[in-house]
């Protein structure tokens, strides 16, 4: 792409958002985090991947870990012996993180709120991904091997995880049409075409 661009991707559980954001990443050449940044965070701040793996879109709701002397972010937050990092504090980090990259990079970013974080960001598509109950506890047991009542039963818990960690943290309403630039039922059209869509879009507002 010749300018600055970040595209985000919300999506609900068995949408396939990460293989959608993958392809939309691949087409425009340009860098993918979903998991990768996790890592990112946890290297930068000194803190272990467990850390941000055990809130890692989950509302806040408790004081979760004690940390010791000595561990500084990458931006120079620094947590002295005694205090006390919960899901706030590694929210923090890796809003920082997602903040760095999207400054240094053109890139697509999987959820974690980042539509919400890079909301200031010029060049920024953000994107819903959905489909029908059923069409999505097919995909969870073909993904995961599962049986139908078990991939229901993820599907809800993860779905309300997520819209419950966005809604805490934006104080906005995840899904809800206002927050993105593109809603699409991947159902319906398949990946290859929704990446295809979310990329036209991206370069209708890239001239």
């Amino acid at each position: 792409m010749a300018e600055h661009l970040i595209v985000t991707i919300a999506r609900q559980f068995g949408s396939d958002g990460r293989a959608v954001g993958k392809k939309v990443a691949d087409l425009l050449g340009i860098s993918f985090y979903d998991k990768e940044l996790i890592a990112i965070a946890a290297k930068e701040s000194g803190l272990s991947e467990n850390l941000f793996e055990g809130i890692d879109e989950k509302p806040t709701n408790s004081l979760l870990y004690s940390l010791v002397m000595g561990i500084q972010s990458g931006r120079g937050t620094y947590y002295r012996y005694g205090d006390v990092l919960n899901s706030d504090g590694i929210f923090r980090i890796q809003s920082q993180v997602i903040q760095e990259i999207a400054e240094k990079e053109s890139c697509v970013i999987v959820g974690r709120c980042s539509d919400y974080i890079l909301r200031e960001e010029k060049k920024l598509v953000n994107v819903f991904l959905h489909a029908p109950e059923e069409k999505r506890i097919e995909r969870i047991m073909e993904i995961y091997n599962i049986k139908e009542r078990e991939a229901e039963n993820m599907m809800r818990k993860t779905d309300k995880r997520r819209g419950g960690f966005y809604n805490f943290y934006t104080n906005q309403v995840w899904g809800q049409v206002d927050n993105y630039d593109i809603a699409l039922d991947t159902s319906k059209i398949g990946l290859e075409h929704a990446a295809e869509m979310i990329v036209d879009y991206a370069k209708m507002i890239d001239r």
